[in-house]
């Protein structure tokens, strides 16, 4: 892996708090296969798999905090109706749905999710980071379009840990 990678890899950790690790997998020849972002907290390992973890992170846990909608956005639910966990990107890229233009979406609305499972993909210089559920419970709300620019903290997908 070249130096200059490296000190990309790093920039993003000490911008990006709530990044506790970044998980890389080679394939054949040397090439990347893979990279998985988790939360702090949420570090797996495996052999043959670099993992840089930010220095000093603490491991915390998901903590539902409904916030007011902008403009443009629908309301994540009625006053009345269950309180919607938000599942938001960690970085600037491009959100993708499926692994593949032809494979099926990784959630859609009503897909049950557990923290840990995959739920998109975001690349982000030329580099395809899977996105992990920092929550469990049942997709109500796809809020990001296939193939289009997503932002740092956007909203992605809207969860109903009681569904």
């Amino acid at each position: 892996m070249k130096l200059d990678i490296i000190a990309q890899i790093v920039q993003i950790l000490k911008d990006a708090p709530e990044v506790g690790a970044i998980e890389i997998r080679r394939g054949l020849f040397g090439a990347w296969s893979s990279v998985r972002v988790s939360k702090a907290g949420h570090v797996g390992n495996a052999s043959g798999h670099v993992v840089v973890t930010q220095p000093g992170a603490i491991p915390q846990s998901p903590v539902p905090s409904p916030r007011g909608m902008g403009t443009g956005e629908s309301p994540a639910a009625p006053s009345a109706g269950p309180q919607l966990l938000e599942i938001k990107s960690p970085m600037v890229g491009t959100f993708y749905q499926s692994p593949e233009p032809a494979a099926q979406p990784y959630v859609k609305v009503g897909s049950r999710v557990t923290v840990g499972q995959v739920v998109c993909i975001i690349e982000a210089m030329k580099i395809m980071n899977e996105i992990e559920s920092e929550v469990t419970g049942v997709i109500r709300d796809v809020a990001a379009q296939n193939a289009q620019p997503v932002e740092f903290g956007q909203v992605l997908f809207r969860v109903d840990p009681h569904g």
